[in-house]
């Protein structure tokens, strides 16, 4: 399995011959293309998030998994969708997936309601990923570390919109997730961080950072 980061909160995971994509938000990335990919993953509507997902579900006839009212939305503009609620699991060939909360807001950039804004926990090969999408620093996150027991998180830390490092390293505690990779950091001026200051504090829980580079790749096949 490998992940790819597409700049923001934006990855592709690749697991044998399947391509997710999630909150394909792709201006950070330059001559990436969207092809072959088997479903795409939107944890809330804002368009730093929702991105290009749906010209690329219309063009390529791939499904959005969204909340209830974002997969509507969607789909009234030619998307293919699947709604999921929270704490729902969803099957697919190369897995599975579950909804779960997250403390933030949820609206289109033409001022729709969004429904709840969420994360997604994917169990792929045994392995369990968790993109928290945006979000506070929560007691959620116990309970998805108690539950879920991801193996790797990719967790917010620009602050303003979202946690910070602390609150970010908290989470990662709380989690107890082996690899921490962060997102949602460094695109914009409002949330600009030292990068190296979240290693300092992810190593101090003597867990690992991964800080992967746009459109480069984190192998976790081992």
């Amino acid at each position: 399995m490998k992940i790819h980061y597409l700049g923001h909160s934006a990855f592709e995971i690749i697991t044998n011959d399947k391509k997710i994509l999630i909150d394909p938000f792709l201006v950070c990335i330059k001559g990436y293309k969207p092809e072959n990919i088997d479903d795409i993953f939107v944890t809330h509507g804002h368009s730093d998030h929702l991105g290009s997902a749906i010209e690329i579900s219309s063009k390529y006839n791939v499904p959005i998994t969204a909340i209830f009212e974002l997969a509507n939305y969607c789909s009234k503009r030619g998307a293919v969708t699947n709604s999921i609620g929270l704490g729902a699991w969803k099957n697919y060939d190369w897995g599975k997936v579950v909804a779960v909360p997250a403390y933030h807001s949820s609206s289109t950039a033409d001022g729709v309601y969004a429904g709840s804004p969420c994360g997604f926990v994917f169990d792929i090969e045994g392995k369990i990923i968790y993109h928290a999408g945006d979000t506070s620093l929560s007691s959620e996150m116990k309970t998805i570390g108690e539950l879920y027991k991801p193996d790797i998180a990719l967790l917010p830390i620009g602050g303003t919109y979202t946690m910070d490092i602390k609150h970010a390293s908290i989470a990662s505690k709380w989690l107890n997730s082996t690899f921490i990779i962060p997102m949602h950091y460094n695109t914009f001026d409002a949330i600009s961080v030292n990068i190296e200051d979240f290693k300092t504090e992810i190593k101090k829980l003597g867990k690992t950072p991964v800080v992967i580079g746009i459109d480069e790749y984190f192998d976790y096949s081992f």
